[in-house]
């Protein structure tokens, strides 16, 4: 999923996905003001630069091209590993019992390294500052015991026929994974952005008709990543893309579907086939779009053979993990107005609330993942999750928020999936953090407690 959060000079615009209840989902683009704040204050345990609002239109894209600043891109990955110092860590073949129990309550660290401006990543061009060890600590702190990280390659891949990734991009986000890992954090970084097709630079396109220098270009790169991190312990996990679809909202097409299969193959035999702790690691495969219900034989869906893996793994046992999404229903979710600010059976104003995908259908979508994949040994990973901030219009909607991650996450933890909270960086109205990602501070406790209360802290 892709939100923007600007408070600098920054004028940016981007898409958001997600499949809702009853309507197929919705591509948004979004931009921000162009507030400068200087000096970073506090008022009910919120900074007041990223409570500011944008109050702004939605405009495409290229209306945004060349206003935005671009801020560093890399960082100074000073605290990566020498690569020939590394050696290769002692790996726990944890099941999946132990493996979700460990993972826990998850966070993502979004709008930050998948983010770009003309096809190039920045971490910074979408106005959160640079990641810091302090932010990873707090959520650590806050009771969370994995992150998950996405990330967006584009003009950072060479050209054919080796496509090499830039060496200080893959250390920017080694420096990154290693904040996580020092922490004891349960760890997931993936191809994120590569696949938009409303994104400068996307190229990972399941209906274009170049399949054969897609898949190079794919398995080229994931080689590259699988290298840099294969002597990594069983904390870190790969994912193979994020929201993969031909960009229409119909039932898959199920041409293009093959073609999304294809490549979690590609990944699954390529990772493996760099040896190294890559052959015992866990890695985790969307379907179309992250979609619970498309995500399944019976709309084409088909989990990679795992041939390579290492013998050490138990015959039995699953080391592929399931990737969908949930942000249902949309017009509460993600729908960037007032309408629909309340959720669930405790809703007091009919006309704000969700009028369908409420307690049952929620437990229905989670029913389904148990006898698809979890009750067949499968972890499913609930990659993210989450709703955006509508106190502007109902002071009573956090209320709400925090009632669905709950209810979310009791679902989750009952049919043995794992749940990661998508966080955008933005407390501003429309904004899903629970972090200020300045002062560190929690922003949203409410929503923390209710995650929490289901998931206490795990130890690692």
């Amino acid at each position: 999923m892709k939100r923007i959060r600007l408070i600098t000079a920054v004028v940016v615009a981007v898409m958001v996905i997600m499949t809702g209840c009853g309507r197929k989902g919705e591509d948004r683009n979004m931009i921000a003001s162009e507030n400068t704040v200087t000096e970073v204050g506090t008022e009910n345990g919120r900074d007041e630069e990223d409570k500011k609002t944008d109050g702004t239109n939605n405009k495409e894209m290229n209306d945004a091209e060349g206003v935005a600043t671009e801020n560093d891109t890399t960082g100074s990955g000073s605290d990566v590993v020498n690569q020939d110092e590394r050696t290769e860590s002692e790996f726990n073949l944890l099941n999946q019992e132990e493996m979700t129990a460990a993972m826990g309550a998850g966070w993502n660290l979004g709008n930050q390294l998948e983010a770009s401006m003309n096809g190039k990543p920045s971490e910074t061009v979408w106005g959160n500052p640079m990641i810091t060890k302090e932010l990873i600590a707090a959520v650590k702190n806050a009771g969370f015991s994995s992150i998950r990280i996405p990330v967006s390659y584009f003009s950072y891949i060479g050209e054919a026929p080796d496509y090499t990734v830039d060496a200080k991009w893959l250390d920017r986000i080694e420096t990154v994974v290693n904040y996580c890992l020092d922490e004891g954090l349960y760890v997931i970084i993936n191809m994120h952005g590569d696949g938009y097709h409303t994104m400068d630079g996307g190229w990972l396109f399941c209906d274009s008709e170049d399949q054969e220098k897609i898949q190079e270009k794919y398995a080229a790169v994931w080689e590259q990543i699988a290298v840099r991190f294969r002597d990594y312990d069983e904390h870190l996990i790969f994912e193979s893309m994020n929201e993969e679809f031909d960009g229409n909202y119909n039932n898959p097409d199920l041409s293009f579907y093959k073609n999304i299969n294809a490549y979690n193959q590609i990944f699954v035999d390529t990772v493996r086939q760099t040896g190294g702790n890559n052959a015992m690691r866990y890695l985790l495969i969307p379907g179309w779009n992250t979609d619970i219900t498309y995500t399944s034989a019976s709309y084409g869906f088909v989990i990679p053979d795992d041939t390579y893996r290492s013998d050490k793994i138990p015959k039995a046992q699953k080391q592929i993990m399931i990737s969908v999404h949930y942000y249902t229903p949309w017009d509460f979710c993600g729908d960037e107005n007032g309408n629909v600010t309340q959720w669930g059976k405790d809703a007091t104003d009919a006309g704000k609330a969700a009028k369908s995908c409420t307690e049952d259908y929620m437990v229905e979508q989670f029913e389904k993942l148990k006898t698809e994949y979890t009750s067949q040994g499968y972890i499913v990973v609930i990659g993210e999750y989450g709703s955006i901030d509508k106190t502007v219009y109902d002071s009573t909607s956090n209320y709400y928020r925090s009632y669905f991650a709950k209810t979310l996450c009791e679902n989750a933890k009952e049919t043995g999936c794992v749940p990661m909270y998508w966080d955008n960086g933005s407390n501003a109205t429309y904004g899903f953090a629970l972090f200020s990602r300045r002062s560190y501070k929690v922003t949203q406790p409410d929503i923390l407690s209710s995650i929490m209360s289901v998931y206490s802290p795990q130890t690692p």
